[in-house]
């Protein structure tokens, strides 16, 4: 949210500067961003000036410049080549001078001393558009004739320096989402060391000229609209807003539009409570109705958007049909035109909840869902609404035509919050004694009435928009906010809780492998939780009735839990490709989610189930060209590698694994990982189809490892130190003719079962499949590294030990020995 310093000022007397003013507001809990000066036109109109046309000839070499001496109030005449049209002796005209940079959007450029068809020109006359002071273009400006020359532009047109404030909001303070509320909070804090004076323009001026116009209000769904008031103004002229009330909004970044509706956005951002206008000729039957519509009922929106209405979607109609989406956006057929003479304004509270999904639904988000969605301050409603007509009819001419029409269908919206705080509890919760009179104080300044005091505690009434004000602890929060933290000092003595890691050390466990990975030229990604349910539309591995879906999704593309981190990384991969950065090494640790309804708890949170994993993604090129190597792109077994290297660093030999080949819809050739008959990883090639549906052209390689269950598995595994060995090992090498089906794994799971004590490794060194080869068969070469750690081996022994080896082979996979 955007605050202008000046305005802020129009209700805070202060001399703090823009600066001081940021380093409070972010004390107070309203962080601000950033602060920045801000002119209501680019430039400042800095070195424009009024001048006086004194002479204007034709150019003598051009049939459509004027030669022209233009006095900028320094006594001598200033030669100016001018191509306007109307230009001529005796006007008063704004002039550019030499050196002046002038905008153009985004564009500038600057004016210098010229010659133009062989005639001097030092400056130029400017038309409005040339200026930004508006949208002509067929002429110069003509000031009126009491315009002095050699008067800035600035002065003349009132222009204006001011500074922006960008301060977060966080969800539960829309109390400040106003320029009042943020004085409030400024002048609460200020008022500790000094009376600081904070008002809000007085509405004691309004009075109804006339009773013409009457509009009654049925308030068909209270629910949904606690209240509603409104009041008719008559005989209203459409025009240009005053210049003090269009730089108002352009310093917050909002564009004038005419002078009622900039008139509501001034009241909205003054008081937080959102206004709308109605052209009184579109209430058919002088009547308002408070509803709902039915479902696929069209509309069409002040953005010419025509939109299927949900029955649920609240609406201000009139006596037969719909004219605004209540407390979100306006319609076409209802708003404020050039041709409105009447108007109907209203004000009015409306429930969060159903604003705020009616915005969802429809996708839109406005100033006035934005605080709808929040709580806007129930009270409020009557003051914003005077003040508004008052602006009106003051801007815009007219006369209040009707007593303002004020429905409540839930008055006790209305009441404030009854909270006791005790004085101890206060003193023993913020870690200091705050003296009683200085509570107290806070307290009035944060507009928080004092009911009673009995001995220690007080009796208090909470304003209804101070909707995150509920409990004891809420207002003792608020005291030590406005009082401030940095002012409790801290204990002489530090209280600490010894903490036991269990076994394994989870995030002992997670770091070193997070440091593994990094040193191998990964990059750790954080994606978020919430994804698109219909990732999982078509998957068997991954149901979508097992989604945990949200009940109020911010869109449809947020509205499930993921049940898996696969597609968070290739959107990732997808963004990094498209910004020419394809050779990536990703990996993510994050939770995942899954919702059972098969079985029925009398717990529901029993149906839901979260587990951490850690994935890896791997694309594009290993290795790039340089002047001694080609590029290497990335294979199935570099990722294979990498994921092995894990399970090593954290105590798990490959060959103390299962691994299982396969492919479905995700992976095109895969392979699990499994320890101890669990499951505890699953990597390969994503199949084309995924890819596709994420729009990704290259091969992406893909690891889950099941973060949960392998540290379960090696929960009991324990790191044993053993001595480099003193024996010299022995390699033999082995042809195998096998059937195609036989993976090299299974070669080695038999050879580690087959000699136990001897053999330290199996490897594979060559594959052959091919020409003189007898059909459905390949040749495996392995190798074997043998050692016996208490003697040298010999060659009898290596014989006996090859030999059973190939018994092994023979009788359990069908090899031949070549």
């Amino acid at each position: 949210m955007n605050i202008s310093y000046k305005w802020l000022k129009d209700y805070l007397d202060t001399t703090l500067n823009p600066h001081e003013i940021a380093a409070i507001l972010t004390q107070l809990g309203l962080e601000t961003g950033s602060v920045e000066e801000v002119e209501s036109v680019k430039g400042g109109l800095k070195g424009l000036v009024v001048g006086e046309v004194l002479t204007c000839q034709p150019h003598p070499g051009s049939d459509h410049l004027s030669l022209t001496t233009v006095n900028l109030g320094s006594g001598e005449a200033v030669p100016i080549v001018c191509g306007a049209p109307n230009v001529a002796a005796g006007q008063k005209v704004i002039v550019a001078t030499v050196g002046t940079i002038l905008y153009k959007g985004d564009e500038s450029f600057t004016i210098q001393k010229s010659k133009i068809r062989g005639e001097v020109s030092m400056g130029m006359i400017c038309a409005e558009d040339e200026i930004g002071l508006g949208n002509d273009h067929s002429g110069i400006m003509v000031l009126e004739e009491q315009a002095v020359p050699g008067t800035p532009a600035a002065t003349y047109f009132h222009i204006e320096s001011d500074y922006c404030l960008e301060v977060d909001l966080t969800p539960n303070r829309i109390d400040s989402g106003s320029h009042i509320g943020v004085a409030r909070d400024l002048a609460a804090y200020l008022s500790q060391k000094e009376k600081t004076n904070y008002s809000r323009p007085s509405v004691e001026s309004f009075k109804i000229n006339k009773q013409t116009h009457p509009i009654a209000v049925t308030i068909a769904s209270p629910e949904a609209c606690p209240r509603y008031a409104g009041l008719s103004i008559t005989g209203v002229t459409i025009k240009e807003s005053p210049e003090w009330l269009k730089n108002r909004l352009r310093v917050i970044g909002l564009k004038p539009i005419n002078n009622v509706v900039d008139i509501t956005n001034y009241v909205l951002f003054e008081t937080g409570q959102p206004l709308h206008a109605f052209d009184l000729s579109a209430i058919k039957g002088n009547r308002i109705v408070v509803g709902t519509l039915p479902a696929g009922t069209r509309f069409k929106t002040l953005d010419e958007v025509e939109r299927s209405l949900d029955e649920k979607d609240l609406m201000i109609c009139n006596a037969s049909e719909g004219m605004c989406i209540g407390g979100v956006f306006g319609g076409f057929e209802s708003g404020i035109k050039e041709s409105t003479r009447d108007l109907f304004l209203e004000s009015a509270l409306f429930n969060p909840v159903y604003i705020r999904k009616t915005a969802r639904r429809h996708g839109l988000n406005t100033d006035a869902s934005f605080r709808f969605e929040r709580g806007v301050d129930p009270n409020g409603t009557l003051y914003a609404l005077k003040r508004a007509a008052l602006l009106i009819c003051e801007w815009a001419g007219g006369e209040i035509a009707s007593d303002i029409v004020d429905v409540q269908a839930d008055p006790s919206a209305l009441l404030p919050f009854p909270v006791t705080i005790n004085y101890q509890r206060v003193n023993r919760l913020i870690g200091k004694e705050i003296p009683r009179d200085v509570v107290k104080n806070i307290l009035q300044a944060l507009e928080i009435s004092i009911l009673s005091e009995s001995g220690d505690e007080l009796q208090l009434a909470v304003p209804p928009y101070r909707v995150d004000v509920r409990r004891e602890a809420d207002v003792i929060e608020e005291l030590l906010r406005i009082y401030g933290y940095n002012k409790v000092e801290p204990g002489i003595s530090v209280k600490s809780t010894l903490q036991h890691a269990g076994h394994p050390d989870k995030q002992k466990l997670q770091n070193l492998v997070s440091e593994t990975l990094t040193a191998n030229g990964f990059h750790e990604i954080m994606n978020n939780s919430l994804t698109k349910a219909t990732y999982y539309d078509s998957l068997t591995g991954f149901k979508s009735e097992n989604c945990v879906r949200l009940f109020n999704p911010l869109s449809s593309d947020l509205n499930a839990m993921r049940q898996t981190l696969l597609f968070g990384g290739l959107e990732t991969i997808l963004r990094n490709t498209n910004f020419r950065n394809p050779d990536l090494k990703l990996y993510e640790f994050g939770n995942v989610y899954f919702f059972d309804g098969s079985k029925q708890y009398d717990n529901p949170v029993k149906n839901y189930r979260e587990e951490e994993h850690l994935a890896l993604w791997v694309t594009g090129t290993q290795e790039h060209e340089n002047w001694v190597a080609k590029p290497k792109a990335t294979t199935f077994f570099t990722l294979k590698g990498y994921v092995e290297k894990i399970l090593l660093r954290l105590g798990i030999s490959s060959a103390n694994t299962q691994q299982e080949y396969f492919s479905n819809e995700i992976f095109r050739e895969g392979v699990d990982y499994s320890f101890n008959q669990v499951k505890i990883a699953r990597m390969g090639i994503l199949s084309k189809e995924i890819l596709r549906g994420s729009d990704i052209q290259a091969e992406v390689y893909y690891a889950d490892i099941h973060w949960t269950a392998l540290l379960h598995a090696i929960r009991k595994l324990k790191v044993a130190y053993t001595p480099l060995p003193k024996f010299p090992e022995v390699r033999r090498d082995l042809a195998l003719l096998i059937d195609k089906e036989v993976s090299f794994s299974s070669i080695r799971m038999w050879a580690m079962r087959t000699e136990k004590d001897l053999l330290k490794s199996v490897s594979i060194f060559d594959v052959y499949e091919g020409e003189h080869l007898p059909e459905g068969k390949k040749s495996y070469a392995v190798s074997f590294i043998l050692r016996d750690d208490s003697k040298t081996l010999n060659d009898k022994l290596i014989e006996k030990t090859m030999e059973k080896l190939m018994n092994a082979f023979k009788r359990e996979l069908g090899a031949q020995i070549r």
